[in-house]
C-alpha cells in the first residue's frame, strides 16, 4: 500500500499526539547541568561563608537567603528581556555562560582567602551577582519553553511534561549535591579542609559550562515544531501555537504608577516591617510587577482571573519556599552540629546529606507523572491549587517528625542522620506536588504575550519564599557545637541566653568574634528557646496555608475557567 505524504504527516502527528516531543529531553539535559552548578554551589555555599570567611551561621543564613530571594527576582527582567528583545534561546546561551563565569569567581574567592580574606569576600560578592544575573536570564526562559513546546491540544500533557522536566532538574541536583561536597567538603584527620571548596565550586562552573554547549549543539535540531520551526527565537521571529502572541500594553501613567508603588513599599518593607534593603526590595518587586500587569489594556476577563489564581497560588508557595529551602541553611547547620550523619559506618559530609531530596525526586518523579495522568484519564485528578495544598500539608508534617524528634534533645545531643532523610522524603512528595505543578500552571494559564514574563513573576514567589528563608533560618537558636565553643572560655552560654551570665570584656569581644548570638531570637513576638520550637514554625506556617488554600479551591477553579 502507497502511503502519501498527507498520511504520513497523518502519522507523524499521531506520534507526536501520544509521547512526548524531543526538544523536552534537550531543555531536560540542559536544565540538568545548569542545576548541577546552582545546587552543588548551593550545598556548599553558607558552610564557605561561616567557615572559610569567618562571617557565622546567622550572617551566612541571611546572605543565603537573600542570594536565593535575588536569583528569582531577576526572571522578572529575564523574562521581560526575552519577551521584548532576545528570546528565550537567546536567553538560555547568555545566562549560562554568565553563571559558569560567576562560579569560576567564587573559585578564585576560595582560592585566596587564606592570604587575603578581604579580596575573597569582595570576590565573593561579586561572584554572588554575577550569578544572580546569570539565572535571571536562564531560569524564567527555559520553563516558558518547555510550555511552548506543545500545541493547544496536547495542553493536557502539561502536568506530566513539567514533572519530568522536573526530574531533570533533580537529577542534576542529586549529582551537584553528592559530587561538589565529595570534592569540596572533606576532612583530613577529622578537621574540615577549608581550602576544599574552590573544588566545589570549579565542579560547578564545569556542569554549567556543559549545559550551555549540549542546547547549543541540539536546540536548532529538536527544539521546534513538527513542522522545524525554530521555538524560542526573537519575539518577531518566534513561533506562536495561537493568537495570543503580541506586545504587552502598559500605559506611562501605569509604569509611572508602578514605580511611586515601588517606592513605596521599599520603604514600607524597610522602615516598618524591619526587613533589610535586599529582602524589602524583593517583597516590593513582587508586588509591583503583579500590580503592572494587571494594567495591561489587552487583557480579557477571562485572562485577567486566571492570571489571578496564578497570584493567589504564588502568595502561598512563598511559604513552601521558606521551609524547604532551610535545606541549605539551617538543616545543613543542624546536620553539622547535631545529627550522627554515619551511615554504615560511613560519615557522609553533612553539605551531603540534602542531596535525598533530588535522588527522591529521581524515584518518584515519574510514579507521580503517572499518577496524573491515570487520574486525569478517570476524571479525578485534582487542580493545581489542591495539589498544591498537599505539597503544603507534607512539609507541615515533615517538620512536624522532626520537631518530635528533637524535644527534649538537649545542647549536645545528636539525631540519627535518618530522621533527617524521613524530612526530605516528605519535602519531596509536597515538591513533586507544588513547584512543577506551579510551572505547569502558569504555562497554562498565562496568555502566551506574557509567558515569560508570569514565568517571571511566579519566580518572584520563589524569590520572597527565599528572602523568608534567609530571615527564618536566622531563628536558629545556638547548638552543640556553640555551647562547646563557649565553655572553652568558661563561658556558661546557658546564662548568657537567659540573659543571667556575668561575662568580662574578654568573653564579651569572643562572642561577637565568633558571632555567637547572646540572646534568643525572637519571631512575631515569641522567643524560639531550642530546635523544636524552632521546627514548629514551619509547622504552623505552612500547616495554616496549607488549610486556607484548600478552602480556596472552590473559588480558584471557577476563575480557571476549565483550566485544571
Amino acid at each position: 500500500m502507497n502511503i502519501t505524504a498527507a498520511d504520513e504527516a497523518i502519522l507523524q502527528e499521531s506520534k507526536a499526539q501520544k509521547g512526548h516531543p524531543k526538544g523536552l529531553g534537550v531543555l531536560f539535559t540542559t536544565e540538568m547541568w545548569e542545576r548541577f552548578n546552582f545546587y552543588g554551589m548551593r550545598a556548599l555555599l553558607t558552610l564557605f561563608l561561616a567557615k572559610s570567611l569567618l562571617m557565622g551561621e546567622k550572617e551566612a543564613s541571611i546572605i543565603y537567603g537573600g542570594f536565593l530571594g535575588l536569583c528569582y527576582l531577576t526572571p522578572m527582567l529575564g523574562g521581560y528581556i526575552s519577551d521584548k528583545y532576545l528570546g528565550n534561546r537567546n536567553c538560555i546561551t547568555l545566562g549560562g555562560l554568565t553563571m559558569g563565569i560567576g562560579q569560576l569567581l567564587l573559585f578564585s574567592s576560595a582560592s585566596v582567602f587564606q592570604g587575603n580574606i578581604e579580596l575573597a569576600k569582595t570576590l565573593m560578592w561579586v561572584a554572588l551577582g554575577v550569578i544572580i544575573m546569570g539565572n535571571g536570564f536562564f531560569k524564567p526562559n527555559i520553563s516558558s519553553m518547555v510550555g511552548q513546546l506543545y500545541p493547544k491540544e496536547q495542553k493536557n500533557k502539561l502536568d506530566s511534561a513539567f514533572t519530568i522536566f522536573y526530574m531533570g532538574i533533580n537529577i542534576g541536583a542529586l549529582l551537584g549535591q553528592t559530587i561538589c561536597p565529595l570534592v569540596g567538603d572533606v576532612e583530613v584527620n577529622g578537621v574540615r579542609d577549608l581550602t576544599a571548596f574552590k573544588w566545589g565550586f570549579l565542579a560547578a562552573g564545569i556542569a554549567m559550562f556543559l549545559g550551555v554547549i549540549i542546547f547549543s549543539i541540539l536546540k536548532n535540531k529538536y527544539v521546534v515544531t513538527p513542522e522545524g520551526q525554530a521555538i524560542g527565537g526573537k519575539p518577531q521571529k518566534n513561533v506562536a501555537y495561537d493568537d495570543e502572541a503580541g506586545q504587552a500594553k502598559f500605559s506611562k501613567n501605569a509604569i509611572r504608577g508602578s514605580l511611586v508603588a515601588a517606592a513605596a513599599l521599599i520603604a514600607f518593607f524597610y522602615f516598618v516591617a524591619g526587613q533589610n534593603i535586599i529582602y524589602s526590595f524583593i517583597y516590593s518587586s513582587g508586588l509591583t510587577l503583579a500590580g503592572l500587569i494587571m494594567t495591561d489594556q489587552s487583557l480579557t476577563k477571562v485572562e485577567r482571573q486566571r492570571i489571578l489564581v496564578l497570584y493567589i497560588a504564588a502568595f502561598f508557595v512563598i511559604f513552601f519556599w521558606a521551609a524547604f529551602e532551610q535545606a541549605g541553611s539551617s538543616l545543613t547547620f543542624i546536620a553539622d552540629n547535631q545529627t550522627d550523619t554515619r551511615i554504615l559506618g560511613w560519615r557522609m559530609p553533612p553539605s551531603m546529606v540534602q542531596n535525598f531530596n533530588g535522588l527522591f525526586v529521581i524515584i518518584f518523579a515519574l510514579p507521580f507523572s503517572a499518577l496524573w495522568i491515570w487520574l486525569s484519564k478517570r476524571n479525578a485528578e485534582p487542580i493545581s491549587p489542591v495539589k498544591q495544598a498537599f505539597g503544603l500539608a507534607l512539609i507541615a508534617l515533615g517538620y512536624l517528625i522532626i520537631a518530635m524528634q528533637v524535644k527534649g534533645l538537649g545542647t549536645a545531643g545528636k539525631i540519627g542522620v535518618i530522621w533527617l532523610i524521613v524530612l526530605y522524603l516528605l519535602h519531596t512528595w509536597g515538591e513533586l506536588c507544588l513547584s512543577p505543578i506551579g510551572l505547569s500552571l502558569v504555562a497554562k494559564l498565562a496568555p502566551r504575550r506574557f509567558s515569560s514574563l508570569l514565568m517571571g513573576v511566579w519566580f518572584l514567589s520563589n524569590a520572597a519564599g527565599y528572602a523568608l528563608t534567609g530571615t527564618l533560618g536566622a531563628l536558629l537558636p545556638p547548638t552543640g557545637d556553640k555551647y562547646a565553643t563557649a565553655a572553652e572560655k568558661g563561658i556558661n552560654l546557658q546564662g548568657v541566653l537567659d540573659g543571667t551570665a556575668q561575662l568580662t570584656q574578654e568573653q564579651t569581644a569572643f562572642l561577637a568574634e565568633q558571632k555567637i548570638a547572646t540572646a534568643y531570637p525572637q519571631f512575631a513576638g515569641f522567643t524560639i528557646h531550642n530546635l523544636y520550637e524552632f521546627f514548629m514554625v514551619f509547622v504552623i506556617l505552612c500547616g495554616v496555608a496549607s488549610v486556607i488554600l484548600y478552602l480556596l479551591s472552590p473559588i480558584l477553579k471557577r476563575m480557571m475557567h476549565g483550566v485544571r
